[in-house]
């Protein structure tokens, strides 16, 4: 099944405990597309600037990366600077440049349309409503939010999600959107909202997907080290979608075994700064982490 992601390219500095990385590749687009590529071929759709390096392009299209929809406006390429606390789980924006990402317009190549599985990355919710107008044949519909878009456009993230087979969000989204801080609570009321599944995503302590009739609890990967966070839960998503694209059916089962591959994407992701681990690994790596993510959990 084809995979389409839409989201931002962005080139990020990042400060942890561990180091600094400067200007290096990032934004959720670019993390989910480069997770969900060791799986299948994936269609990206993005902005950038007209000083975006060739390379990164290059980079992505030798992964099998459609980039025809990565497109080039006049301007600079969006930029953020983070820096992370000593708990490697809070977070202070020390900058953004919005830059060319402001004037968007996710306009979909009309092969693009025809995608079975979307990932809307976190991106304004009128622009996931707008992308999710244009596509033709889907299967599976995806979403990720955040705090901001809860915030300043809560109306047109509520129209969005009867129109989604599922919603990812951190435990505090949750708690933000539902109104309850019991995170059961919380996805039972967003599923009320019209979506049909949530993941809530906990970071070291992994994810949480509710159904109406379901609670499937993924762990987290323990690590000795935590180098950079960034991207971990749109890698996430990517593992996410990756795997259900090269499953048979998109069932309760599949959607499980997704989870535990998103969990393994993410675990390598953390492992150092911007997309450097995951430009190590392949795809027997990943398998084999999967199944140490099975036994992890297995008690019978």
């Amino acid at each position: 099944m084809s995979i389409l992601i839409v989201g931002s390219v962005a080139l990020d500095t990042v400060e942890t405990p561990t180091g600094r990385a400067e200007e290096v590749l990032g934004g959720a687009a670019t993390y989910a597309s480069v997770a969900a590529s060791f799986f299948h071929r994936v269609n990206m759709v993005a902005a950038v600037g007209e000083d975006f390096d060739q390379g990164h392009v290059e980079y992505l299209q030798g992964l099998g990366i459609d980039t025809t929809g990565l497109v080039t406006y006049p301007g600079k390429t969006f930029r953020w600077h983070g820096k992370y606390l000593p708990n490697m789980q809070d977070r202070e924006t020390l900058d953004t440049q919005l830059n060319v990402f402001e004037k968007f317009d996710p306009v979909l190549p009309q092969h693009y349309r025809q995608s079975e599985l979307v990932f809307l990355a976190n991106i304004h919710p009128a622009l996931q409503i707008q992308v999710a107008e244009q596509v033709e044949s889907t299967k599976f519909i995806a979403c990720d939010t955040m705090n901001l878009w809860i915030d300043t456009a809560r109306d047109e993230l509520v129209s969005l999600l009867p129109r989604l087979d599922m919603l990812l969000l951190n435990d505090e989204e949750a708690r933000m959107l539902s109104g309850h801080f019991n995170l059961l609570r919380a996805a039972r009321a967003i599923l009320q909202m019209g979506v049909k599944q949530v993941i809530i995503k906990r970071g070291e302590h992994g994810a949480t997907l509710v159904t109406e009739d379901s609670v499937f609890i993924s762990p987290a990967f323990p690590l000795d080290e935590v180098v950079d966070p960034t991207g971990a839960g749109d890698c996430f998503a990517g593992g996410f979608m990756g795997e259900l694209a090269r499953s048979e059916y998109i069932d309760a089962l599949s959607i499980r075994k997704a989870m535990v591959y998103g969990s393994v994407m993410a675990s390598y992701n953390v492992e150092s700064f911007s997309l450097a681990r995951l430009k190590e690994i392949n795809m027997d790596q990943i398998e084999a982490r999967y199944e140490l993510f099975k036994n992890l959990t297995s008690f019978y």
